[in-house]
């Protein structure tokens, strides 16, 4: 029993291990190759959970071949786009000019029902409205709309919003984010003159965060609301 749980601790942290390496992506975002990757090192990490008689170490060796083949590939994809084209494939215009390519629609073998579906989730409900469609090796849609579609933006509207940037965490459940201060350039006691001015101290802040102007928000724990 015991050997059971340390062989599934040290391969779940092996295994972690070996996605880190891989890159911070989701599922839906893998190239081709990053999914078969990740396929593989799946089916062999099962192989010493579910035979305690295989030694994790070959297990652990294979992995790591397939990562490092994996980092091999993605060096030479970025300098060659060959490779990049066979490994990965390449964007395929599903809609130009406003007009459907049904011969693109072939090829990657989608349907008109898949298009529509792809078009909903970029919350485009009328086909009619779009100027430009493309599929990208990642099997995403990315979608422009004709001019006249185009939600009116605040250069449209001759506005000058005020001056904000984006908004980070620089203080989580009590705890101030260092990091997230070093990005913004704001230091610790900034945040401190802040809160004292609140009334609040870090440990009675949920959630406080702030852009680059020093534009920020606080959000109290709900023992202190």
């Amino acid at each position: 029993m015991l050997s059971t749980v340390l062989r599934t601790v040290i391969v779940y942290f092996f295994i972690t291990l070996a996605i880190r390496l891989m890159g911070k992506r989701q599922i839906g975002d893998m190239q081709p190759n990053e999914l078969v990757i990740t396929l593989l090192i799946s089916e062999i990490a099962a192989i010493p959970l579910q035979d305690p008689a295989q030694p994790i170490l070959h297990g652990a060796l294979a992995i790591f071949i397939l990562i490092i083949l994996e980092i091999f590939i993605s060096v030479f994809a970025m300098k060659s786009l060959r490779v990049r084209k066979l490994m990965s494939g390449k964007s395929v215009v599903i809609i130009k000019n406003g007009l459907i390519d049904e011969d693109a629609m072939k090829q990657v073998r989608m349907t008109t029902l898949d298009l529509i579906e792809l078009l909903r989730q970029n919350n485009c409900f009328d086909i009619s409205e779009v100027y430009f469609a493309v599929l990208e090796v990642n099997g995403n849609l990315s979608v422009m709309l004709k001019p006249q579609h185009n939600p009116a933006t605040l250069k449209d509207l001759h506005i000058v919003p005020e001056k904000e940037g984006i908004f980070l965490p620089v203080i989580c459940d009590g705890k101030i984010l260092p990091e997230s201060l070093s990005a913004l350039s704001v230091e610790p006691k900034d945040i401190y003159n802040i809160l004292s001015g609140q009334g609040k101290n870090v440990r009675s802040v949920f959630l406080m965060t702030m852009d680059r102007f020093k534009n920020y928000k606080i959000i109290g724990r709900r023992n202190d609301i």
